[in-house]
């Protein structure tokens, strides 16, 4: 309101009224100061009760215009920013303002997670989407680099990802193979001997068969790559502010189908952000919503109506996606694998990876459908642990009979209770509300991919380099679920 006012009010009259302008005879000093009264006067009378203050700062507050909001400001909601910026027809063609709540990114997924990137998956867009991930971290600085900024360095290990299978789950992961390397990954089939000839620190027991990433596969600083795009867009004219989106303000037009059936499209013009610690909010005119909220986009996008009509209808689906807590354990064994292993994943489903040159490691799993804990804090259960974790891993690999846990953090899981796979695209109904949300532990990895996916969408009406149909919206009303083999 205040900058408001100074726009309209005081603000025109120090322009057309300083020191020198046309008025008589009188003193240019006295008239300055009787000018200055005079606005003060003004904007006094538009703010009852307030008193003049000066150094009122208004830099926390969102513009008041922008062509795009984009909610979440983690890898996924930065990664759209970056490809709107870098797709625009003319520079500044734009506007387009990232709303993120916390801007420690303490409860962030992003830098909660481990940091890993793999090709093996059974569908063939997840595979296209992490193999241009690769890519895109592999030439990291000819995408994020800044004038006069120092080059980023992600720390990437690329020791491949090692995926064991028991004799029941042996023909799935040929299966699976075979598209992962007709879609261009670099992945070979090991045997239970080839497997303990190349880490002989395992225990074949039980192990049928194991597939091996070859190529850019492996780990790398999730905080290095948020930090990168967060500087990168801030160079292309992206604005940040500090708050939460809590309403979206919606004009409707109702439809008939051509089967005669009524519906109504929604169309989000203003979009309510709340200060943070504060009662203070402002709205903000857009043409775009991007939902990138990461474990929080259901509860966004119930803000804007979506789910909320008479269930088995489109009005009725909900965008299904929910926090889930995961544990993640860092231990020390001196006697554990060397430096050449890879990231492994047990047929128990509890995994692993080395931290840094120290005989560190980092693990967990993810625990059963029924056994999910509270997602209401990020406390850690060391128990789970000592009960689930460890027993898996020290029979797959001796050594860690051994080891000693040295610390553990607990973090979200945007996850899609559909079938596990990111929701990309416009959402039927609320016509500019698009998504980039669900990935349910993937979208660190798929990020780069998923956000050109995003900005061709938003700026061309379809998708371009790859596409990403099947992760539309519609899935969910049509129940065509995405049949994802190798959920990591």
């Amino acid at each position: 309101m205040l900058r408001r006012a100074l726009r309209l009010g005081g603000g025109r009259g120090l322009v057309t009224r300083g020191p020198g302008s046309r008025g008589g005879g009188s003193t240019p000093g006295k008239d300055w100061d009787g000018k200055v009264s005079e606005i003060k006067k003004k904007i006094q009378s538009i703010l009852p009760g307030g008193a003049w203050n000066p150094l009122y700062d208004t830099s926390h507050l969102p513009p008041e215009h922008s062509d795009v909001v984009i909610v979440g400001g983690g890898v996924l909601g930065l990664s759209v920013a970056y490809w709107l910026k870098k797709l625009e027809k003319r520079r500044g063609a734009i506007r387009v303002l990232v709303v993120e709540r916390d801007h420690t990114y303490s409860q962030a997924s992003t830098v909660l997670s481990i940091g890993g990137i793999h090709q093996q998956f059974s569908v063939p867009e997840n595979i296209q989407l992490s193999l241009f991930s690769a890519s895109f971290l592999r030439n990291i600085n000819e995408y994020l680099a800044v004038v006069d900024a120092p080059p980023l360095d992600l720390q990437f290990n690329p020791l491949g990802y090692l995926l064991l299978a028991s004799e029941k789950g042996a023909a799935t992961m040929e299966s699976n193979v075979r598209v992962q390397r007709q879609e261009g990954a670099k992945v070979c089939l090991m045997s239970p001997e080839q497997l303990r000839n190349k880490f002989p620190w395992i225990n074949t027991e039980g192990v049928a068969l194991a597939s091996y990433g070859m190529e850019n596969e492996g780990w790398f600083d999730p905080w290095c790559l948020l930090q990168g795009l967060r500087r990168k867009v801030q160079s292309m004219g992206v604005l940040f502010c500090q708050g939460e989106v809590t309403r979206f303000v919606s004009s409707s037009n109702h439809m008939k189908t051509t089967s005669g059936t009524e519906v109504t499209l929604k169309r989000i013009y203003e979009v309510h952000v709340k200060m943070d610690h504060s009662l203070e909010y402002q709205p903000v005119e857009c043409a775009i919503v991007i939902n990138a909220a990461g474990a929080w986009s259901g509860q966004v996008a119930e803000l804007a109506g979506i789910g909320k009509g008479p269930p088995g209808t489109l009005q009725g689906t909900r965008l299904p996606v929910e926090p889930r807590k995961r544990y993640v354990y860092l231990w020390h064994c001196p006697q554990g694998p060397g430096l050449e292993a890879p990231l492994v994943t047990d047929i128990s489903g509890a995994y692993f990876r080395r931290e840094g040159l120290g005989n560190n490691y980092l693990g967990g799993l993810s625990p059963p459908e029924e056994e999910e804990p509270d997602p209401g804090n990020l406390e850690v259960d060391y128990g789970f642990f000592q009960d689930k974790v460890w027993p898996p891993l020290a029979q797959r690999v001796p050594a860690f009979e051994t080891l000693k846990v040295r610390s553990a953090w607990a973090g979200y899981n945007d996850y899609n209770t559909f079938d596990q796979n990111g929701v990309v695209g416009p959402h039927p109904l609320v016509v500019n509300m698009y998504f980039a949300a669900g990935f349910s532990g993937h979208g660190l990895q798929q990020a780069p991919g998923v956000g050109r996916a995003v900005a061709e969408m938003v700026l061309e009406g379809h998708f371009q380099t790859i596409d990403l149909s099947p992760f539309l919206f519609s899935r969910f009303y049509l129940g065509e679920k995405i049949q994802e083999q190798v959920i990591i």
